[in-house]
């Protein structure tokens, strides 16, 4: 089975509708990570075969709970789940931060050749940046723990938005430990084809104040 055919069977399993050239587009992005991850280790996945659940089906499994018409990807890395997400929904404008230079090299270029209109990459630290504008989501993947990712991005979202943090297996004592003008809206377990005995959550953050989440 070719890249592109697994890619489209597992958009298949996950049922949601997307454009028809989502399959062949992500898996130009992945030609593109698998070329770079030779140079630069972006991902400690190199199989294609692996890249497409890890990191592609995995990215789109959050599209449910994406809500408005902006999102801030935070540690965004090689673009996950920022890309994915962007190729999935073009009228979503996405930004992709992170701080390391070869990593926002590789996204910029991959936003070039894909020709990426509603996405922008941004070199910087979270807790150093300032947003022109609130997003209406703030997303992590594996970013760090969610007291952590709080009070790093907090600020960046909207009053009235989500942050959203992508974990593996969840710890009672991770969720308690998130700050008090912040409470958890969700956990939703997530469903990713080919990666079935695997626990993945999204963890769904809203402002119980809506000062905390704008505050600068």
């Amino acid at each position: 089975m070719t890249t592109e055919h697994a890619i489209a069977d597992g958009l298949q399993q996950l049922g949601f509708a997307l454009p028809p050239a989502l399959p062949a587009r992500l898996a130009a992005y992945l030609r593109l990570l698998e070329q770079w991850n030779r140079a630069y280790n972006l991902t400690a996945v190199r199989e294609p075969a692996q890249m497409v659940p890890r990191h592609l089906l995995d990215s789109l499994s959050v599209l449910p709970w994406l809500r408005g018409a902006s999102l801030l990807d935070v540690g965004s890395g090689a673009g996950l789940p920022g890309i994915p997400l962007a190729l999935a929904r073009p009228d979503l404008a996405v930004t992709l931060l992170d701080g390391n230079g070869k990593r926002s090299r590789f996204m910029t270029q991959a936003v070039l050749e894909l020709g990426l209109d509603n996405v922008t990459v941004v070199q910087a630290r979270v807790e150093d940046w300032r947003a022109p504008a609130p997003f209406a989501c703030v997303i992590s993947r594996a970013f760090a723990a969610l007291a952590e990712f709080v009070e790093a991005a907090g600020r960046q979202c909207a009053a009235d938005g989500r942050l959203l943090a992508m974990k593996g297996q969840l710890a009672a004592d991770e969720l308690a430990a998130v700050p008090a003008a912040w409470r958890i809206a969700g956990v939703h377990r997530l469903t990713v084809p080919g990666l079935e005995g695997e626990q993945r959550h999204l963890v769904e953050l809203v402002a119980t104040r809506p000062a905390a989440a704008a505050a600068p």
